[in-house]
């Protein structure tokens, strides 16, 4: 199949890019390389370009594609409290730019890279695909939103897609070829790693108040390349004027300490913390139901214990200080 990836250059992107290369597919990356990086996917299936600019888009998906994968957006939870203009001509502006470039380039199959942050405060955990949704942040909101656009798209055009609302992401390729490099990191495996590597001074812990055991926020974190394999699987499964919503994650949850903790016994090394205040926007627990994908598609993780995720990420890190400019 012919697949075109909307910021394929970014960390998930790039692992996602990686398996349909693997598995025969013909792959464009299209990516405007301001969070993206050239090193992490082949130069000959980059094509540089940004969501809003039509012209672009329309060059890129000239030629007949069969499927979209859309990653390119914003996602930080705390950038988009301070700074929701940004996120929301991203992450909604972009994205019904780019698919009206679809219709019109006579692309009918897209995958949605959706987030966790759609549910907000959880009212129960693991949490299933018919919790309520709820966004407590920009981020979060703007992901719904095109979540909506997609179901009336479907209606009216015949679309069929499907969302994958990731829980935390983590972990690296297990050859340490790609992995996790953002400017400036801001997702807790890294820095803790780059505080094993003394790369900084300490992790800061936000928030030590929370409603959980050792009072710090509650993650589930999935290896990124269990997500590429959901997002193969999603494709496959794909039908005209339908879609497909799908939450992916290990269904247990870690605290911030657990993950410093899980990172001390990886590394061997000393990883120092500081206190901070809690971070607007972030919901004390998130844990994933990945029931629905499971029993649908056959969807499994092969990472499903955090010490073996961060291992993988430990080898990137330790091979690439530096990130790709390494």
């Amino acid at each position: 199949m012919k697949i075109f990836v909307t910021g394929g250059a970014g960390y998930i992107g790039s692992h996602v890019v990686r398996l349909l290369l693997e598995s025969g597919h013909q792959v464009r990356v299209y990516d405007d390389l301001s969070k993206g990086h050239a090193a992490a996917v082949p130069a000959e299936a980059l094509f540089r370009g940004d969501l809003l600019a039509d012209v672009r888009l329309d060059e890129a998906l000239a030629g007949g594609w069969d499927c979209v994968m859309h990653f390119a957006a914003r996602t930080s939870v705390a950038e988009s409290v301070k700074d929701p203009e940004t996120y929301y001509s991203n992450n909604v502006a972009g994205s019904l730019r780019l698919a009206a470039a679809m219709r019109r380039a006579g692309v009918g199959r897209i995958v949605f890279s959706s987030t966790a942050a759609t549910y907000g405060n959880p009212l129960k955990t693991p949490i299933p695909e018919d919790h309520p949704t709820a966004p407590i942040n920009a981020y979060g909101q703007t992901k719904l939103d095109f979540e909506h656009a997609l179901s009336y798209y479907a209606g009216a055009y015949g679309l069929g897609y499907a969302v994958l609302r990731y829980f935390n992401a983590a972990g690296a390729a297990p050859d340490a070829r790609i992995g996790e490099d953002h400017r400036p990191e801001t997702h807790l495996v890294p820095v803790v790693l780059q505080v094993a590597l003394g790369r900084r001074d300490a992790v800061t812990v936000h928030g030590k108040d929370y409603p959980t055991a050792d009072g710090t926020g509650i993650r589930d974190y999935v290896h990124v390349c269990d997500l590429a394999q959901a997002h193969v699987l999603a494709m496959q499964a794909i039908q005209p004027g339908r879609g497909l919503t799908y939450n992916l994650g290990n269904g247990a949850g870690y605290s911030v300490r657990q993950v410093i903790e899980a990172a001390r016994r990886v590394t061997r090394r000393t990883i120092a913390v500081r206190e901070g205040p809690r971070r607007p926007g972030d919901p004390p627990a998130l844990v994933a139901s990945s029931e629905k994908i499971a029993r649908d598609l056959g969807w499994k993780p092969a990472y499903p214990a955090l010490e073996a995720i961060i291992e993988t990420a430990w080898r990137w890190h330790r091979e690439h200080p530096d990130g790709y400019a390494h």
